[in-house]
C-alpha cells in the first residue's frame, strides 16, 4: 500500500481539474456553436450565396469578440 506522501506526488488530475476542465470544454463549446450561429445569420443576410463560409465565421468571431 503507498504511503500518503507517495499520493500526494501523484499526477492523476483530482476532481477539481476534472471538473475545471469540464467546464473549459463546455465553455469552449458554448462559444463555437454561438460563432456557428452568427455566422449562420450572416450567410443569410448575404443570401445564402456559397462560397465565403471562412469570412462568415471571421466575421462572427471578430463581433462576438469584441461584445
Amino acid at each position: 500500500m503507498a504511503s500518503k506522501a507517495a499520493m500526494i506526488g501523484t499526477t492523476s488530475p483530482t476532481e477539481a481539474d476534472t471538473a475545471t476542465e469540464e467546464r473549459e470544454g463546455l465553455l469552449h463549446h458554448l462559444r463555437e456553436q454561438e460563432i456557428r450561429n452568427r455566422a449562420y445569420e450572416i450567410y443569410l443576410q448575404r443570401e445564402g450565396h456559397p462560397g465565403d463560409e471562412l469570412q462568415d465565421w471571421l466575421q462572427a468571431e471578430r463581433e462576438l469578440t469584441t461584445n
